[in-house]
């Protein structure tokens, strides 16, 4: 797994390679993530899993950043857009920002998989939760199928990429290791 993928600094928001870093950073976080619940660590994969889906969502909003700004409806979002939506995501506005990528044509759940998202980085804070009071997992099991679902949308959502944008050996590479860890 090429894990040093995720330690390299990104480029800057405006240029084409970010998009790609931040793919190939959803992915080795995704790989980390299966390869975390495979070793029992429910709540370590979780964070993983969250990191992965905010490394797409962060990718998806620069490759569509002309049409977001479009859709805008004021000034100060589309700055908000541009200046920090883009490099940060911030975790208070990711259903938000998923809400205008579904506007703009990612439809078939963009919106409910962020959801799920959101609820993992919950557990991963508090764990289980049988009363569903600060988790919406009861047990490592649910928040562990919850992980392997996030992933294969991860998973198919960058497969989907493929034909928009210039897409590397090292992106191949990173999504044949994503499904040989079980996904499909």
């Amino acid at each position: 797994m090429n894990t040093e993928a995720i330690e390299r600094p990104l480029p800057k928001p405006t240029v084409e390679d970010y998009v790609s870093a931040r793919l190939l950073e959803a992915l080795v976080e995704g790989g980390l993530a299966l390869r975390f619940l495979n070793e029992g660590l429910v709540r370590d994969a979780v964070g993983r899993a969250f990191q992965a889906w905010r490394a797409l969502l962060a990718a998806l909003l620069r490759l569509e950043l002309d049409k977001l700004v479009r859709v805008a409806r004021t000034e100060e979002e589309r700055s908000w857009l541009m200046n920090r939506a883009v490099p940060r995501v911030p975790t208070t506005r990711m259903k938000a920002l998923s809400q205008l990528l579904e506007e703009i044509g990612y439809a078939g759940g963009i919106y409910f998989a962020t959801s799920t998202a959101l609820e993992l980085h919950d557990y991963q804070y508090n764990g289980p939760d049988p009363d569903l009071a600060l988790s919406k997992f009861r047990d490592r099991q649910e928040a562990a199928t919850a992980v392997v679902n996030l992933i294969k949308e991860l998973a198919n959502r960058i497969e989907n990429l493929k034909q928009r944008m210039k897409w590397s050996d090292e992106l191949e590479n990173a999504l044949n290791e994503l499904r040989r860890g079980g996904i499909k």
